[in-house]
């Protein structure tokens, strides 16, 4: 994913954007980077590799090299940036959040002649960022770049640009991620995460609409060309990668997980297929309140029969191969065995996309005792990967747990009834839910349906995307 953060002040800003942009650390990182902007000074930039090192650790030694009113700050799960670009248009950073699955097409289109080039990474693939800033130099103004840039672009592109005393936010053309402004006696700042900005004294003002491009200043700002009436808002942001205490269009994220995990229970006491169970536990950290909601709503205990050991291990994704991911995760995840010895147990994890720590954990839980161990996703079977988002993107669609089963029951041909295999009121989808059950020891297998995991956000179901679900746009 990634993240950014920006602000614009009558004061120096270098500690909120820091703080701002640390707060964006839990979006997967791979790099981060800060640029402020001091009147006297200029612009004054840095990037960090942040792997195995967290962002507030690596730049806590740059601040005192940074001064300046105006700045922005970005977590990247990808390339390096803030990028600093020049051009007709002047001097500017940019640092922006999506994906394009069109970038060596549109090198093709736009930039055959001999003069261009672009900076590559490791791989050979062109800085999205430095692509994104060469497409919106092709015009006379940013606002008008940024939007040609979006139209051109396959995928998705949220960004922010600092000019000088003056930062220009774009959402995505439809809205994919949010854009919040948020507002204090001295200035502004631009922000991925609500309370990232309320931890750091700014107000809730403004929260851009789906392709919205907004100039902001210290005393306020103005919308330079409008939103749009489509929204494909990604459902992920409330389900998985969005922080609990954060809201995106007035929806906060713990209570929709709350919710949706007393929607889920609800199904299946309605439905007669709960369990009989002596605990509810989620998945740490994000399937917790899912779990909790579930619960409440069967009035059976909650409990954490395992914990995260957080202070020194990274997030379970960010390592370098699929190898190091299992390892990290299970040195992580530490047994109460008081909790878990001949315990009847439910675990509800906020999604299943590859399934490859399922069997660690159920390993663990019943190498302490567990009787029986029943797990249940949060969100419906993960069936394609994201093209708009660096959420879900695999290799191959083939590491998709989902689409793997499937092979495995009927073959290939099996893929042209995905929507049955995810539809647990099906034949096929019975099959599905038996097939797991089977590869990794649960004694049931229970996913949300989509009319619920829509339930629980509240909004409607045209302006959310459900592409990983369902494969339609």
């Amino acid at each position: 994913m990634g993240g950014f953060f920006g602000a614009v002040s009558s004061r120096d800003v270098v500690s909120d954007v820091f703080f701002g942009v640390d707060y964006h650390s839990h979006l997967g990182p791979r790099r981060g980077g800060m640029v402020l902007y001091d009147s006297q000074k200029g612009y004054h930039r840095q990037i960090h590799n942040i792997e195995s090192t967290p962002f507030r650790t690596k730049f806590a030694k740059d601040l005192s090299d940074f001064s300046g009113c105006s700045g922005i700050g970005c977590i990247s799960d990808s390339d390096p940036q803030p990028l600093l670009v020049r051009s007709h248009l002047g001097l500017y950073a940019i640092t922006t959040v999506g994906i394009i699955n069109n970038a060596e097409a549109l090198v093709e289109e736009y930039f055959s002649d001999h003069g261009h080039q672009f900076m590559a990474m490791s791989s050979g693939a062109v800085n999205e960022s430095e692509l994104i800033a060469a497409l919106i130099n092709q015009k006379d103004s940013l606002a008008e770049g940024i939007r040609h840039a979006q139209d051109v672009i396959e995928g998705s592109a949220t960004m922010l640009i600092l000019q000088e005393d003056r930062i220009i936010a774009a959402r995505d053309k439809l809205g994919r991620l949010p854009v919040l402004i948020g507002r204090n006696e001295e200035g502004c700042c631009v922000s991925f995460e609500s309370f990232a900005y309320r931890k750091l004294g700014y107000a809730d003002a403004y929260e851009l609409g789906p392709g919205e491009i907004v100039e902001v200043r210290s005393d306020g700002w103005k919308t330079l060309l409008a939103a749009g009436d489509k929204m494909r808002i990604c459902a992920f942001l409330w389900s998985y990668y969005g922080y609990p205490n954060s809201n995106y269009e007035g929806i906060n994220v713990e209570c929709m997980r709350c919710r949706n995990g007393e929607i889920m229970a609800q199904d299946e006491l309605d439905a007669g297929t709960l369990p009989e169970v002596d605990l509810v536990a989620g998945m740490p950290d994000s399937g917790i309140p899912h779990a909790i909601g579930y619960a409440n709503c069967t009035h059976k205990p909650f409990a954490r029969p395992f914990v995260k050991y957080t202070p020194t291990w990274a997030r379970s994704f960010m390592g370098s191969d699929q190898v190091v991911r299992n390892q990290v995760a299970e040195m992580k995840q530490i047994p109460v065995p008081e909790l878990i010895r001949d315990k009847k147990l439910l675990l509800v994890d906020d999604s299943i996309v590859r399934g490859t720590q399922l069997g660690e954990t159920v390993d663990l839980l019943y190498s302490n005792g567990a009787k029986e161990v029943h797990m249940r996703s949060a969100c419906p079977p993960l069936a394609y990967s994201c093209k708009y988002l660096n959420f879900s993107r695999n290799k191959s669609e083939m590491d998709l747990l989902v689409r793997r089963i499937i092979t495995e029951l009927e073959g290939e041909t099996g893929l042209a009834h995905i929507d049955e295999y995810t539809d647990r009121r099906t034949a096929r989808g019975q099959k599905l839910l038996e097939r797991i059950c089977q590869q990794f020891g649960f004694n049931s297998m229970g996913f949300q349906s989509l009319e619920g995991l829509l339930q629980a956000i509240g909004m409607d179901a045209d302006r959310v995307c459900t592409y990983c679900w369902t494969g339609k746009e």
